[in-house]
């Protein structure tokens, strides 16, 4: 099972990652856990120049096209071979975000980042989504709050940042058997429970029809 998490700056997708990944271990579950960009030496790489604040004058193309190519490693090296040996995969962030950040944020056209992500990532989508949900100012006093270091789109203004949760929005909207939308302005054990809960019932049913 492939598993996704989404969402606006703050809304805590790395620590339901963590603690997710945690508890199916727990439970017995062969998982491995993911990021993007990175997740790969060349993805790594990839990250640190697209979060290099001093990168501000990076075009929407170009750093379209370094995400992709940071997925397209990633689906390569890491994703699709713990797939096929039947691991669970968690993934903070997907082509998902391409589409909201890139697409509704930056305005590139959604079609063309459609073909984009399909050639990156050879069609893989994932099983489920976890739609994250906060408001933007709310994210990014988080952000600002916890001590995280700022990278370079937490830098955009906060229009940017209400495009791309508007645009998560109208993705999940389009596919609701794909995505689950989660309160992510609660604390963060109620917010796992829920995740636990919705991961534990897609599990049984694919069980059942193994």
């Amino acid at each position: 099972m492939f598993i996704t998490f989404e969402g606006p700056e703050g809304s805590g997708k790395s620590s339901q990652v963590t603690l997710l990944s945690a508890f199916l271990q727990q439970q017995g579950f062969a998982v491995v856990a993911t990021r993007e960009p990175g997740g790969t030496l060349v993805g790594d790489e990839i990250r640190a120049c697209l979060h290099d604040v001093r990168h501000r004058s990076m075009t929407a193309v170009a750093e379209m096209l370094l995400y992709s190519a940071s997925r397209a490693q990633l689906v390569h090296e890491v994703i699709r071979p713990a797939l096929a040996q039947g691991r669970i995969v968690l993934c903070d962030r997907f082509a998902d975000s391409t589409i909201a950040y890139q697409g509704y944020g930056r305005g590139l056209d959604l079609a063309d980042l459609r073909r984009i992500t399909r050639l990156a990532t050879g069609d893989l989508r994932p099983d489920l989504t976890f739609l994250l949900d906060i408001d933007v100012e709310r994210g990014l006093a988080r952000r600002t709050a916890g001590g995280v270091e700022m990278n370079r789109l937490d830098l955009e203004q906060v229009n940017f940042h209400r495009r791309v949760r508007q645009g998560y929005h109208e993705l999940a909207a389009a596919e609701p058997a794909r995505w689950v939308l989660i309160d992510a302005d609660r604390p963060v054990e109620v917010v796992q429970a829920e995740i636990r809960e919705i991961v534990a019932g897609r599990l049984r049913n694919v069980m059942r029809k193994a």
